[in-house]
C-alpha cells in the first residue's frame, strides 16, 4: 500500500457529515501522515460520473469511500463485488478500492449497530420493536438477526411499509410482525428498542416511556439527546445513540481502507467530542 492515499465520504446533503473528523482522527493516531480525508456532494445521477472519472487526477490512489443516504443502493451497480452483509439489505457504505482496482463495497452499520450494542452492555435479547420502516430499519433488522431470539416487531404507517418489513424479515430470518404507528407507545415495553425514524418523530413517545425500561438504541444524533433519549435515560434505561453507531461503523471502515486493525476507537470518539 502506498505511503499517501485518500479517502471521502459521498451524499446529499453532506456538509453535515462528521466522518472527516472520525477518519482524519483515525490517520493521526495511525502515523498515516501522507494520508487524506474529504467530502464531496454527489447525488444518484451524479454517482456513475464521479466514478467513472475516479483517479483521471495525479493525486494519491485512491483507498476507499464512505457512502451515506441517497447513494446506499444506487452504488451497487457500479462495484465488482459486494460483501454477504451488504447483500443482506441491499446497501452499501463502505467501498474499498483494491490494488487490483477491483471495487468491493461492504456494510458496516450492521456491525457497527451489534458493536455499539454490546459497548452498553446490550447483548442477547428475547424481543425487540423497530420504530419505522426505511434503509435503516432493515440494517436494524439485519442487526437484530443476529441477537435477537423471539419476534420483532416493527411500528410503521403504512400497509405498504409494513409488507417491505415483513419481506426484509423473511430475507433475514426474522420473525417480523407489523403494527400500526399509532400504537407505536407499546413499542417501549420491549427489552430493546431500536429507533430508526427521522428527527421530531418519535417526540410525542416520550411521555409513554415506562418506569422500567428496557435498551433503546436512537440512531438519530442531532439533535441530541432526543425527547425520547432523554426520557429513557432519565427513567434508568440504557441509550445507546447514532454517535454511538456513527463511530463504531467508522472503525470498522478505517480498518477496511488502510489495512489497520484495531482501529483507534478511543482517538476517534476524542476527536468527535472536540468537534
Amino acid at each position: 500500500m502506498s505511503e499517501n492515499r485518500r479517502a471521502a465520504v459521498l451524499g446529499s446533503p453532506i456538509a453535515h457529515s462528521l466522518s472527516p473528523v472520525l477518519h482524519r482522527a483515525a490517520y493521526r493516531e495511525l502515523g498515516l501522515t501522507g494520508w487524506t480525508y474529504g467530502r464531496f456532494e454527489v447525488n444518484e445521477t451524479g454517482l456513475p460520473d464521479f466514478f467513472k472519472h475516479l483517479g483521471e487526477d495525479a493525486g494519491p490512489a485512491w483507498a476507499g469511500l464512505s457512502l451515506t443516504m441517497p447513494l446506499k443502493r444506487a452504488v451497487i451497480p457500479l462495484l465488482d463485488e459486494i460483501s454477504d452483509t451488504a447483500a443482506s439489505v441491499e446497501a452499501v457504505n463502505t467501498v474499498v478500492f483494491g490494488d487490483d482496482g477491483r471495487r468491493r463495497g461492504d456494510n458496516t452499520d450492521i456491525p457497527g449497530m451489534l458493536a455499539a450494542l454490546r459497548e452498553r452492555g446490550v447483548g442477547r435479547v428475547e424481543r425487540a420493536a423497530v420504530l419505522g420502516a426505511g434503509a435503516t430499519a432493515s440494517s436494524a433488522l439485519a442487526a437484530l438477526s443476529r441477537i435477537c431470539d423471539g419476534e420483532v416487531t416493527a411500528y410503521v404507517r403504512s400497509q405498504a411499509r409494513a409488507a417491505e418489513m415483513r419481506q426484509w424479515g423473511e430475507r433475514l430470518g426474522v420473525a417480523v410482525r407489523t403494527a400500526d404507528w399509532g400504537d407505536a407507545a407499546g413499542a417501549l415495553g420491549a427489552p430493546l428498542v431500536i429507533a430508526t425514524t427521522p428527527a421530531g418523530t418519535t417526540d410525542a413517545l416520550a411521555a409513554a416511556v415506562p418506569d422500567r425500561p428496557g435498551a433503546l438504541f436512537d440512531v438519530l444524533y442531532e439533535p441530541w439527546p432526543t425527547p425520547l433519549a432523554a426520557a429513557w435515560a432519565a427513567r434508568g434505561g440504557s441509550v445507546v445513540g447514532g454517535l454511538d453507531l456513527l463511530v463504531h461503523q467508522a472503525v470498522l471502515q478505517v480498518e477496511q481502507m488502510t489495512g489497520r486493525a484495531p482501529a483507534p476507537l478511543a482517538a476517534m470518539r476524542e476527536a468527535l467530542a472536540a468537534h
